[in-house]
């Protein structure tokens, strides 16, 4: 599955007043470069908004957001397109979409241990500057992921545990507003904002720029242990038990994996039914060795644990490289008793037909489970695991598919669930008000209603807005 052609001809209406900005990077449907600008990183999203504006500079967002509100479109602000399905799902009709993916570049600040990042940046070249002065970043699993989405839905890293989310890092906020105003949030300025910015999402403006505390780390203790999917029951028996009793040091997941016959795969990845354990351990190497034995007792065929240089983990998931068609489930998990176990296996175990790439657990708690002082919207999640299912969607019929057996293994562990959601985790579209308690979420509202009264930003979790 790929995004379709536009066969619409040529726009006009309102769109047509921005023909012109960001040096002619603006494209509206039926112009050649639509296509390739609108798409997302999940290419079993479609996304047909009114125009795709690329700016270059803030002076080109400023720009496009004036132009915009004029002329009463909305606009949706975006860098690589993850977790652009509930967007998508909301309706892109009379709206812009800024793409900020050539808005790139990174400053780090070495005795001040700090980043600043333009606001279209990867992780993967902000964890490439940090590297070199021994620090390093509360990055996710994706080397392609940037870094604004992430951190304004929270930011979940292989440090989470120890460090909290990668929100918590941030110590200011470049962002132009609806009136085409560019602000900087910090603690002393705009704080009720800056308290927004901080895990509540894009809703409120274009991020132009971010700054962030980086972590002392030059190498870190980790990697992946691999066993072939017959496996499957003796390791989720004794991943979830040894979770129960881990020191916050330690960060990792539990994935049920299934691999199509490529030949670009490697060969242990190729054609296999697996099930991997990986992440991190924020320990000397003896007493990671100690922590990680009930693991390694169980004669992993591969296991590469062990100290690497801190960039390294950024590439230890596996998360596909390119743009990739795909479909997902996601639920925040309370427990994992043996019931639980029991119930994924039967949906993902040796004996299961599903479809999944694969069906992950990963494991929360520690720093997450508590607001630091001073913590943003998101403060901390507030159950042990988060469930995150993912099929390949090459064609409609694996996508339905797909879906399918993704709402299976949500559905198989909703005993053991909470209503709470993980908002970037969620790529199928949800209420957005799951992702929050009642009165953050009232409070989050309120903040939308004065700083963008028209609604006119649309976030992928979109908050409540008048257009």
């Amino acid at each position: 599955m790929t995004i379709e052609e536009t066969l619409e001809p040529p726009a006009s209406g309102p769109a047509e007043s921005l023909r012109g900005l960001c040096g002619g990077r603006v494209h509206l449907p039926g112009e050649p470069g639509y296509d390739a600008a609108r798409a997302a990183w999940n290419l079993a999203v479609d996304q047909r908004p009114a125009a795709v504006a690329l700016p270059q500079d803030v002076d080109d967002v400023v720009a496009v957001v004036r132009a915009a509100a004029a002329a009463g479109l909305r606009v949706a602000p975006q860098s690589t397109g993850h977790n652009a399905g509930p967007l998508a799902h909301a309706g892109l009709e009379g709206t812009v979409l800024v793409r900020l993916s050539d808005m790139t570049g990174v400053d780090i600040d070495p005795g001040a241990r700090t980043a600043r990042v333009v606001g279209g940046t990867l992780w993967q070249d902000v964890v490439a500057a940090a590297a070199p002065h021994g620090l390093a970043a509360l990055h996710g699993s994706s080397p392609d992921v940037a870094v604004a989405g992430y951190s304004l839905g929270g930011g979940l890293s292989w440090y989470a545990r120890r460090h909290g989310l990668a929100a918590h890092q941030l110590t200011a906020v470049e962002i132009v507003t609806a009136d085409g105003t560019l602000l900087r949030a910090d603690a002393e300025h705009h704080a009720d904002l800056f308290w927004a910015l901080r895990g509540g999402g894009g809703g409120l403006g274009v991020v132009t720029a971010l700054e962030f505390r980086l972590l002392p780390l030059a190498d870190v203790y980790g990697g992946m242990l691999l066993w072939d999917r017959a496996h499957a029951p003796e390791v989720l028996r004794a991943w979830t038990t040894w979770t129960r009793h881990l020191p916050d040091s330690v960060t990792t997941s539990v994935r049920v994996m299934s691999f199509p016959p490529l030949p670009e795969l490697p060969p242990f990845l190729s054609g296999r039914r697996l099930v991997v354990v990986d992440g991190a351990v924020l320990e000397d190497d003896g007493t990671a060795e100690d922590l990680l034995r009930p693991l390694r007792d169980l004669g992993p065929e591969m296991d590469t644990f062990a100290r690497m240089p801190a960039a390294g983990l950024i590439d230890v998931h596996m998360d596909p490289p390119q743009p990739t068609p795909a479909v997902s489930g996601h639920a925040m998990i309370e427990s994992v008793p043996e019931e639980a176990v029991a119930a994924l296996l039967a949906e993902v175990g040796p004996d299961a037909d599903t479809s999944l790439l694969f069906a992950e657990l990963r494991h929360l708690g520690g720093a997450l489970a508590t607001a630091p002082p001073g913590a943003g919207a998101l403060s901390h999640l507030p159950t042990e695991y988060a469930l995150y299912c993912v099929a390949v969607a090459m064609t409609p019929e694996l996508a339905k598919r797909g879906s399918a057996d993704a709402a299976r293994v949500v559905e198989a562990l909703r005993p053991w669930s909470s209503a709470r959601t993980y908002l970037n985790f969620a790529e199928e579209s949800v209420d957005p008000r799951t992702g929050y308690p009642d009165e953050t979420w009232s409070r989050l509202v309120r903040l939308k209603e004065e700083i963008d009264p028209d609604g006119v930003f649309l976030g992928n979790h979109p908050l409540p807005g008048r257009r």
